[in-house]
């Protein structure tokens, strides 16, 4: 009789339901596994079998043969371990069909039976939600992670024999989570760096500002040793919490990359991400032949910063064009497509010339006008167009850094400005799908960026003298919004359209 146990796989950020069919055969003892499995579920023959040994039950000494179906999708990763063990053990008798029918099982299993930890398991837990399965075990270092899908019965277990004693002897409890603990231990979290200790670059601070309230793309552009870095790594400090889905979102993401820490199983700080001018066009973006999310897909609804940006080789920095228009990044292989979310801030750090010293007023450069125009071809037209803010960070003077008191305002301060910001935004579109200014399409510009008279002639003036495209043109429009949003103004004034092209009208060539 064929025995069929209820698991799930991930393609993408997706899970699908997988049936796990077990039937034993008379014939020389085998184990075979069908259903297109990768290398890590062939070789779960040897370790269900070492489990189910030493777990003190009887593995079947017959021809085995074991489906994952549908047949015609590929899947992979060790959590197949115990659907497999759990089928094997109803054929055995030791449960049956009818106890585990409203179950799912998610784990690996160790060579004494044991259950180790697995990736993807929030996005498996809801994928099996969506198709009617409340009741799933998993792995107990996964129960917490699991039980963040709210209406969900999850148990976690440490071996094979806690599994089984379930349905014949000692039943588990389910495992509670409050999602709102984890959530406010990470609006509460304490910053290594804060704003506070950032010497001068006033006009810096207001743009990370800016970029901040509204999640759009910087450049700072400045001198070495200005404090670019040291400002970006403030940047985290006055981000707004997570909200919730932002939260579970990320923490999909996270988990199908084994990146989630064991001790926190909601992601609840926005994600930080600094590479280095080496990584890959596939290490930004994702990739490999069962695609996985790059650096763009593991800064969503956080920060990617490019330290020397300048420096990542060309191909790469293009790469980031659709990516940043679209808020995601679709990854095509021959039988599928995948697509990952990668709404995102890019946060770029950068010296205006080789030997960095191109308009320091203190120190002369030395490059000629043909290294100065290479240098800056490195950045295209169109990649410039797509960050909002472009920022020149001067070098400090010496009363500035002589000063050894704090100068500027924490952290804590300008993040409430940025909290206040993002819930204006937050209730003007909770009908429109987004969260930010930076994600207005054009027909939400004309609906919620309205220009009075002035305000608008001041705006067609810079197009006609700076030959602004129209994305350019929307950009500034979307920063204009933004302002505002931080001066808590229901209207785009004058003041607010000349602060946005300020910001946008700064050249390499300066």
């Amino acid at each position: 009789m064929v025995n069929k146990v209820t698991t799930g796989a991930v393609i993408g950020l997706n899970a699908y339901k997988v049936t796990v069919e077990t039937d034993v055969l008379n014939g020389l003892p085998a184990f075979s596994i069908v259903g297109l499995p990768d290398a890590a579920i062939n070789e779960a023959r040897d370790r269900v079998r070492s489990a189910i040994k030493n777990s003190g039950f009887t593995f079947p000494s017959k021809k085995v043969v074991i489906n994952l179906a549908p047949a015609d999708l590929k899947k992979e990763g060790s959590n197949f371990d115990l659907p497999i063990a759990i089928g094997l053990l109803t054929e055995e008798e030791v449960l049956t069909e009818e106890k585990i029918r409203n179950y799912a099982f998610i784990g690996e299993l160790s060579l004494d039976g044991s259950l180790r930890g697995v990736n993807g398991v929030l996005p498996l837990i809801i994928g099996l939600k969506e198709v009617g399965i409340t009741n799933i075990f998993v792995p107990k270092i996964n129960a917490y992670e699991a039980g963040l899908a709210d209406g969900m019965n999850i148990f976690g277990a440490e071996c094979l024999s806690e599994v089984v004693n379930h349905f014949t002897d000692k039943p588990l409890t389910p495992t509670v989570v409050n999602i709102n603990d984890y959530l406010e231990k990470g609006a509460n979290t304490n910053f290594i760096y804060d704003f506070k200790d950032v010497k001068g670059q006033q006009k810096a601070k207001r743009a990370l500002e800016i970029s901040a309230a509204g999640g759009h793309n910087m450049l700072m552009i400045g001198s070495p040793g200005s404090g670019k870095t040291m400002m970006a790594k403030c940047f985290p400090s006055i981000l707004p919490p997570l909200e919730l889905q932002e939260a579970l979102e990320l923490t999909k993401i996270y988990s199908i990359c084994g990146l989630l820490p064991s001790d926190e199983p909601l992601m609840a700080k926005r994600p930080f991400r600094s590479v280095h001018h080496t990584a890959s066009a596939n290490g930004i973006t994702g990739g490999g032949s069962n695609p996985k999310p790059g650096e763009i897909t593991l800064a969503h609804r956080g920060v990617l910063f490019l330290d020397e940006m300048i420096e990542f080789p060309r191909n790469v920095l293009e790469v980031l064009r659709q990516p940043l228009e679209d808020g995601e990044i679709t990854i095509s292989r021959t039988k599928h497509s995948i697509k990952y979310p990668a709404k995102f801030t890019l946060l770029g750090a950068m010296n205006p010339c080789p030997c960095g010293y191109l308009g320091d007023k203190e120190k002369q450069c030395t490059c000629s006008e043909f290294q100065i125009n290479r240098y800056q071809s490195r950045l295209s037209g169109p990649l410039l167009d797509r960050i909002d803010l472009q920022v020149e960070v001067p070098r400090l003077t010496a009363e500035e850094l002589l000063n050894t008191q704090p100068t500027g305002e924490c952290s804590a301060d300008i993040r409430k400005r940025v909290i206040k910001a993002r819930k204006i935004q937050a209730e003007r579109y909770k009908n429109e799908g987004i969260l930010t200014n930076s994600e207005l399409t054009s027909k939400l510009i004309k609906k919620y960026c309205q220009l009075d008279k002035a305000s608008a002639e001041i705006l067609k003036t810079a197009a006609m003298k700076y030959h602004l495209s129209g994305r350019r043109y929307d950009r500034i429009l979307k920063l204009a919004r933004t302002i505002a949003d931080l001066d808590c103004s229901k209207d785009i004034q004058q003041k607010h359209i000349m602060q946005a092209l300020q910001y946008r009208m700064f050249k390499l060539s300066n």
